[in-house]
């Protein structure tokens, strides 16, 4: 993948060396990085790996899911707070997760914690479950497996 890059990236520089023009642009090189992104999408089977930019949406794809998460969970957090009365029931559950070594394991881990009302207690000796602490396991034990589901899928485009 670092190959793809910097080959995107001496192809921008001789785009904009060979373009006859008198001082060097900032345009003239990003035309020449928007070529290269098409030489290196045509070229990328030779590299052996996946199309760079590939890993870089998929990153972003990540980022927009924990920020929809986050917001949603924080929703949560606040009606719960404003209530009058007290009604949630915390409570602790066991997650088996499909993410293998330790980069997968411990971002699943840090993008749940952050998300308000559900923490990781503990992970697994073995690296592969999670002993998570749900703020109203009743009413938030779904929502938080649907969102590790989506948080794993990510990371696996991501990661691997």
């Amino acid at each position: 993948m670092p190959a793809q890059f910097l080959t995107n990236l001496f192809i921008a520089f001789l785009w904009m060396l060979l373009n006859d023009e008198d001082e060097l642009r900032f345009s003239t090189f990003f035309a020449g990085y928007l070529v290269g992104i098409i030489i290196v999408f045509i070229m990328h089977r030779f590299f052996g790996t996946q199309f760079y930019l590939r890993r870089f949406f998929a990153l972003l794809k990540l980022i927009l899911i924990f920020i929809r998460e986050l917001s949603s969970s924080s929703v949560f957090v606040i009606k719960h707070i404003v209530k009058k009365e007290v009604t949630i029931k915390p409570g602790i559950f066991y997650y088996k997760t499909e993410l293998r070594g330790e980069w997968e394991v411990s971002l699943l881990a840090l993008l749940l914690t952050l998300t308000p009302g559900s923490v990781v207690m503990e992970v697994t000796p073995e690296g592969d479950a999670f002993y998570v602490h749900a703020m109203d396991i009743a009413e938030s034990r779904e929502n938080l497996l649907r969102s590790l589901a989506k948080f794993e899928r990510a990371i696996m485009e991501v990661l691997r």
